[in-house]
Order: C-alpha cells, then structure tokens, then sequence
C-alpha cells in the first residue's frame, strides 16, 4: 500500500516522523508537507504565491518534500505532480491536540485528509489530545491497524475519518468508539492589547471546549478515555433543510421585475 504522510505542524514534527517510522516497516510511504507550522489555517490554498517543494532529508532517517503552502496545498501538489503514483491513503498527524467538535471546521491536519477525500483518496485525519504529547509511537500503531482494516473495507467518495488518541499507553485507554462531531461552540475571547508604539493589537484565544454527557459525541468519548473515530463527509449540504426550502415557494418566486 502507497500511504502518503502529511500534517499542519511541519515535516520535521514528531508525530509525523512517528508514522513514517511505523509505516516504512510495512508500506511505501511518501512524505510531503508543509516546511514550517500551518495549525488552524483549515483549507486554505495557495493562488496568490508559488508553491515550492524542497527534497529534505530529515533526522529521523527519513526524507520528504517541504512545501511552503499549506496542508491542502501539500496533497494537491502531491497528487498532481510529485509522486509518480497515486497514494492509496493519505494521512494526516498525528497531530498534537484534539481536533474534535468545532475545531474541524479551522484544522489543517482535517483539511487534508479531507482533500483527499475530495480526490477520491482515503483520507484519515489523526490527533493525539494534549499540546504536548507523549505516546506518538503508540498512536501510531493504532493507525497502522486502522489502515489494514480500510485498505479491505475502503469508504465511500468524499468520506474521511477522523481519529483523535487519549494521550496515553494503548494499555491505559478504555476502547475505540464510533462517535459523531460534537457541535458546542468554543468559549472564544479576544484580548486588546498595546504595543511600544501606543497602537492597538489583538490576541484571539479559546477555552477549552465543553461537550454534553452524551458519549456518542467525540468530545466527549475522547474525555471518557476512548480512541474516537468520526466519519465526516465533504457534502456539506443540509438535506432536512434542503426539503423544507423547497416547500418554501422559493423556486417560484418571480425573479423578473
């Protein structure tokens, strides 16, 4: 299997080197990724600059492409023109931090895997909870059994998962629990500032995310110690919605004065 890695923290990230290291005993593994840190940039691409991609090779034994764009740009530029074949699965982390509920709408680390779905390419998406993440290694090789079993099932155009890992030994966490994505609002603020010349800067931050006691939410199986995996779809179309528009009477409204 061609597993294609990439990430929103940089080619030089820990959880990337620890799925290439995973991966590479198995597969052939492609890198390419973005040459410094992309986090929240969600699927942004690249019209207004040249993207460019520099062969590294890297300390962790491995060598990749840096791509100065963004994770969206990486699996463009990859699919079209660096490899000499098509992936058979992308992925994207492992990420450090969850990306659960609202913060699939700003992440880089989603936005590719779901760029690859768009390309008709398995995307999978991996978080690791915690900024400071110790058992990459291990989540690692969860990921690993995952791909085995998608590479016999697959997913159906235009659907990625996303996995988001406790922060802890495998032997430590409860189960996997098929979850969907949460909808509470982050607990946003934004802070005024002043600089050293007397003028007015802004600093966006959020709280951490609060989820509700249902355990089907992937907030909340991740804060219940469960691996949880979401299938998320790159329809965004809202088909209840869509029905009661209809009855609306738009489609008949006279549009000509």
């Amino acid at each position: 299997m061609h597993v294609l890695l990439t990430n929103d923290d940089g080619i030089h990230a820990r959880g990337l080197r620890a799925l290439y290291n995973r991966f590479v005993e198995t597969h052939h593994v492609s890198v390419v990724a973005p040459d410094r840190e992309r986090s929240a940039i969600g699927h942004a691409i690249s019209l207004n600059q040249p993207l460019r991609a520099i062969r590294v090779s890297l300390n962790g034994g491995y060598s990749g492409y840096a791509v100065n764009g963004t994770p969206a740009d990486c699996i463009k530029l990859a699919i079209a023109e660096i490899l000499s074949e098509r992936p058979n699965v992308v992925i994207a982390g492992i990420n450090p931090g969850a990306n659960v509920g609202a913060n699939l709408n700003y992440s880089g680390t989603v936005a590719a895997a779901k760029e690859a779905a768009l390309s008709g390419v398995i995307g999978i998406a991996v978080s690791i909870e915690g900024q400071v993440a110790d058992n990459y290694d291990e989540a690692a090789r969860f990921v690993l059994q995952l791909c085995d079993i998608l590479k016999i099932k697959g997913l159906p155009y235009g659907t990625f998962l996303n996995v988001n890992i406790p922060n802890r030994p495998m032997s430590e966490i409860t189960g996997v629990r098929i979850s969907r994505q949460g909808t509470g609002m982050l607990s946003e603020y934004v802070e005024k500032r002043m600089d050293p010349r007397n003028r007015t800067y802004y600093w966006q931050g959020a709280d951490t995310q609060s989820f509700e006691d249902d355990p089907g939410i992937d907030g909340t199986a991740l804060s219940q110690n469960f691996i949880s995996i979401t299938p998320v779809k790159c329809d965004m179309t809202d088909y209840h919605v869509l029905e009661d528009l209809r009855s609306w009477g738009l489609e008949q409204l006279n549009i000509v004065d």
